[in-house]
């Protein structure tokens, strides 16, 4: 055989080889920068999956390695390309809608609340707190705070030695400790000593040094060390004793058993019952309750009323007022039309929860502008008076919204075809035959879908309740904490006890669930129906 044959072949794949070489030059800088994030984000997730396992929090556990799994998975894969964009949109629809609608949703079944906050164990660990007294032959012991981090705890020293202790851990000897002349520590190795001067200062770490307590050994018998004034510390015993094994407590001076029961309270045989309980499962009840309780079904009834019509109204009233100045300033023959646009769209630009301020010291009926100005300085009580209050809202809001219907329909009216409206002029149609039967008809088919958000905005519109009058004025003979101009989603911020009022998360939930699907459904229903706008 030729020695040129033999030779062809290796050739061929010698420069192979050397052009799949010269084609491979490394991973490159854009597989560098994936994998430096893709090792953050594996870090994040193992340090988050680990502390869900330190709390026990099986579910949250299991979702972050599927979400962690997947992860690595999608971007190590060169299979998954669409989810590479997808994945991330995907976590956080789940982390932030999907999550808090089923979280919701377990909470309205439940009776989660003022008085059940934890778990049986942190309801019985609440008890054992709130039926301490400090014992009878506890002397007063120098006392230092000190802290690590975020970690506060109690030095104390009793019997020539300085003792260390958290809530977590019990007074134990710290060896190098030094005390002044008191016998108040003054250095504690591996602890900072909280200054005096910042105890007086810091409220919230006055609240914290007062509600701390420091086992004085592992048994629970022995009590706790607590201070009233971050100076010194007594030993407080509890006078409730807890039986796991049988699930009671029992109040050891009375001689009184308190046993569980279906309601997530500690109850005793003449039925009283202790301050703190656990939430449980109570199926409907909740659901029962809002629509049947004497308490809460009048107040909710009004409420779920003028919900409706303040949605209601709001949307027409701006649609027709923006409309109106539309067609007027679309007119070519009006001069300075850019310079009004301009002007009437400026409360748009305006924060709303600003501009509800503004008005509401505006509104205000010993001092306000409107009063003085255009009621001669009368006592017109706007913001008192229940029906004179819905009435601001709806004008506040008026004013707030129609620079964005202004704004819509002046794009539509522009985006009409003028052909068809010069048909209309020729077959001599006139202006309101032809605003009734083509410039509408026609508007509404891109404005219908706006309208139908609007609506669920306006349905829901938080701000301007709450800004502007907070709910009130209060319904009369109801305890409830709702008022006349509440709106469904600012009477559920009530219920919910953030102002400081008796909180009822699982009521404030199931409203919340009711409200989804009142929404979802009128949403439903109206885009269905806007679908025959398309046939014009």
């Amino acid at each position: 055989m030729p020695v040129d044959q033999v030779q062809a072949p290796q050739r061929a794949r010698g420069t192979a080889t050397e052009s799949h070489a010269r084609s491979w030059r490394g991973p490159g800088w854009g597989f560098v920068a994936k994998l430096l994030v893709m090792m953050l984000i594996n870090a994040f997730g193992v340090t988050a999956i680990l502390s869900a396992y330190q709390v026990g929090a099986w579910v949250v556990l299991g979702a972050l390695v599927v979400l962690l799994v997947a992860a690595d998975w999608v971007y190590f894969s060169r299979r998954a390309l669409a989810m590479k964009y997808l994945f991330p949109g995907l976590v956080f629809l789940g982390a932030f809608q999907v999550f808090t609608l089923v979280y919701t949703g377990y909470v309205a079944f439940t009776n989660y609340g003022t008085g059940h906050l934890g778990s049986m164990q942190q309801a019985v660990d609440a008890a054992l707190i709130q039926g301490e007294r400090r014992t009878d032959d506890s002397p007063t012991f120098p006392l230092a705070v000190v802290r690590d981090g975020d970690v506060l705890g109690f030095a104390v020293s009793a019997d020539g030695e300085v003792r260390v202790g958290t809530p977590e851990e019990p007074l134990g000897p710290v060896d190098g400790a030094e005390v002044d002349d008191e016998g108040v520590p003054t250095a504690v190795p591996g602890w900072e000593v909280v200054p005096r001067a910042e105890l007086f200062t810091d409220a919230e770490l006055q609240e914290r040094v007062v509600e701390l307590r420091v086992p004085v050994s592992d048994a629970a018998e022995d009590g706790s060390l607590r201070t009233r004034e971050g100076a010194t510390g007594a030993v407080y015993t509890s006078n409730l004793e807890w039986d796991p094994d049988a699930l009671t407590i029992t109040d050891t001076e009375a001689g009184v058993v308190y046993s569980p029961d279906d309601r997530g309270n500690f109850v005793s045989p003449d039925g009283e019952r202790l301050p703190t309980g656990w939430y449980v499962q109570v199926g409907f009840e909740n659901f029962v309750r809002a629509f049947t309780d004497g308490a809460f079904a009048g107040p909710l009834l009004q409420v779920t009323l003028w919900t409706f019509g303040f949605a209601i109204l709001t949307v027409l009233s701006s649609f027709g007022l923006g409309l109106l100045f539309a067609i007027i300033y679309n007119d070519p023959r009006l001069r300075g039309r850019k310079l009004i646009r301009t002007v009437f769209i400026l409360p748009y630009a305006f924060p709303a929860f600003m501009s509800a301020l503004l008005w509401r010291g505006m509104l205000n009926s010993e001092f306000g502008v409107v009063n003085e100005w255009f009621f001669l300085g009368a006592n017109v009580d706007w913001l008192g008076d229940p029906w004179l209050a819905k009435l601001a809202i709806l004008w506040v809001n008026l004013w707030l919204s129609y620079p964005y219907w202004f704004l819509v329909c002046t794009g539509a009216l522009q985006a009409l075809p003028p052909d068809t409206m010069e048909a209309a002029r020729v077959d001599g149609a006139g202006r309101w035959r032809t605003f009734r039967s083509i410039t509408l008809p026609l508007l509404l088919i891109s404005t219908a879908p706006l309208a139908i958000a609007s609506f669920a905005f306006n349905f829901n519109n938080f701000t301007i309740i709450y800004m502007l009058t907070e709910g009130g004025p209060a319904f009369r003979g109801t305890s409830v904490p709702m008022g006349s101009t509440d709106i469904l989603i600012s009477a559920i911020y009530q219920l919910s006890g953030v102002q400081g009022g008796r909180a009822d998360y699982g009521l404030a939930s199931a409203l919340s669930i009711v409200v989804f699907v009142v929404i979802g459904v009128i949403s439903a229903v109206a885009f269905r129906r806007t679908r025959k706008l398309e046939e014009i």
